[in-house]
């Protein structure tokens, strides 16, 4: 039988060299890498390594799980909250401010004006502040565009937030397309619709599964960072720190306890007499009761000690760093801010790690304008143009598309001496435009450039004298439209040689 079975095996094979394996079969595959070699010592350390799509890996109850814990450790830890509401207002702080950059001025003055309004109405700085701490708590955040018929502004729109635990499928709903936990996709992969329940599941009233709302994706932002290709829904930002914030939190309540156990008095009954000594009888752990500021008389041949406690940890202050500074790389945080101390910190160090940081952070702004603000943007356009006489004839389309930008609050420097004086030669060089200059500082360099003029004709009036410092520009050429009143002769803004207009803006 065997003779058969090799004779079957080797039928119309050709003779095979030493060493040469047979066609057709799998060898082992061996890995080049030692990263994918499998060993004893790193097998538990991977045991938790799949190979799960992005959506699968993330699924529902995994991104309940990590938003509830990471609530938790922000609303008890005191570093992870501070951590959350630190990126918030680094990168929203007091909000956004439009720049319209038509060719009408005056067009582009009344929009921003009345944009400001309105966000000022439906407190947008506020919302858009929640949604950057959404996003790292909750990994995502969504918002309706909505009618609010009580604002308090001509122009109806409003901003809905709503949590990640309110998009969610309903039980008996069943989706004839492609859909991720609550979010329909057509065949090219773009959200169509939203399915939002009407209350929160965690609220106390009953919660049905019919309860719920069919919102189209043209109505909802949904703002999150995807991490892998076709990721449909966001985890918290600070999931890999979740382990870390624990431990540190366990961590520094036992120093606690301990440094509290060792400020307690402890005392020790002891002897130095040999066995069988001269000594008064007493009984292995016997308690002696002391009071406060009592001397007492111990038994013959006993001795009162203290004992010294070896706490807290001289190391702690170290391991409390290490943790913290481990917790902020994930978040793109140096330590100094995360820990807020800059102890120990240099100008050279500070600036290195801050101009990282503020990289990090017009990366997200960016990302804030192109889901959320255009969006919002676009729409606020579209209602603003149904209604009578309020925005300019060349705005009053649907659909309109309008150039336009934003700014940010500027951050501050390091050493804002040393940022005046690169900022005044790189004006007497030419390196660089007003515009650059004021955007940095999140301000529109025509308004603050108008403004300045202002307070030079006042200042001039009232006999006062003008500072002119160096590096400034000439006057800048008169705009069709925006010529100043000729009653005002002196005015700064078009005589003269322009010195006084561009003050170095970093002092």
């Amino acid at each position: 039988m065997f003779a058969w079975l090799k004779a079957w095996l080797g039928r119309g094979a050709a003779p095979q060299s030493r060493g040469e394996p047979l066609r057709g079969m799998r060898l082992p595959i061996h890995a080049r890498y030692d990263a994918a070699t499998t060993t004893e010592d790193n097998r538990r350390h991977w045991a938790n390594a799949d190979g799960l799509s992005p959506n699968t890996a993330n699924a529902s109850e995994i991104r309940r799980i990590l938003r509830n814990r990471a609530r938790y450790e922000t609303a008890n830890n005191s570093y992870a909250k501070g951590i959350v509401l630190t990126l918030a207002n680094d990168c929203v702080g007091t909000g956004p401010r439009l720049q319209m950059l038509i060719a009408d001025a005056d067009a582009n003055r009344k929009v921003e004006a009345a944009f400001e309004a309105w966000s000022a109405a439906v407190g947008l700085p506020e919302k858009l502040r929640t949604i950057r701490m959404a996003k790292a708590v909750d990994g995502e955040a969504f918002a309706i565009l909505t009618s609010n018929p009580r604002l308090n502004s001509p122009v109806k729109l409003d901003l809905r937030l709503i949590e990640a635990d309110q998009v969610t499928s309903p039980g008996l709903f069943m989706p004839t397309t492609q859909g991720v936990d609550g979010i329909v996709f057509d065949p090219s992969g773009d959200p169509i619709t939203y399915h939002v329940l009407r209350q929160h599941p965690g609220s106390a009233g009953p919660l049905w599964d019919n309860d719920f709302d069919r919102i189209p994706a043209a109505s909802v932002l949904h703002y999150f960072r995807a991490d892998r290709p076709g990721q449909a829904r966001g985890i918290p930002e600070i999931t890999p720190a979740l382990p870390l914030f624990a431990q540190l939190r366990r961590y520094t309540l036992a120093v606690i306890a301990a440094a509290e156990a060792a400020a307690d008095v402890a005392l020790v009954i002891y002897t130095d007499s040999p066995p069988n000594g001269e000594t008064d009888s007493l009984e292995p752990m016997d308690l002696i009761e002391l009071e406060k500021r009592m001397a007492t008389v111990m038994p013959g041949g006993w001795k009162l000690g203290q004992t010294h406690a070896e706490q807290p940890s001289t190391t702690y202050a170290e391991f409390k760093r290490e943790i913290l500074n481990e917790i902020a790389r994930c978040l793109n945080i140096p330590y100094n801010v995360a820990a807020a101390n800059s102890s120990g910190y240099n100008y050279a160090s500070g600036r290195l790690d801050h101009q990282t940081y503020f990289k990090s952070i017009r990366v997200e702004q960016s990302a804030i304008e192109s889901v959320v603000l255009d969006r919002v943007f676009s729409a606020w356009i579209d209602e603003a143009s149904l209604v009578d006489e309020f925005l300019p004839a060349p705005l009053r389309r649907l659909g309109a598309s309008i150039d336009h930008q934003w700014f940010w609050d500027g951050q501050e420097h390091v050493d804002p001496a040393k940022e005046a004086n690169a900022q005044e030669t790189r004006l007497k060089n030419n390196t660089t435009t007003l515009a650059e200059e004021y955007a940095k500082r999140g301000r529109d360099w025509e308004a603050e450039i108008r403004q300045r003029a202002k307070e030079v004709a006042l200042m001039k009036s009232l006999g006062l004298s003008v500072e002119v410092p160096a590096g400034t520009v000439p006057a800048p050429v008169p705009v069709p439209g925006d010529e100043p009143d000729s009653s005002n002769a002196e005015s700064p803004l078009w005589r003269g040689s322009g010195r006084g207009l561009v003050p170095v803006i970093g002092r």
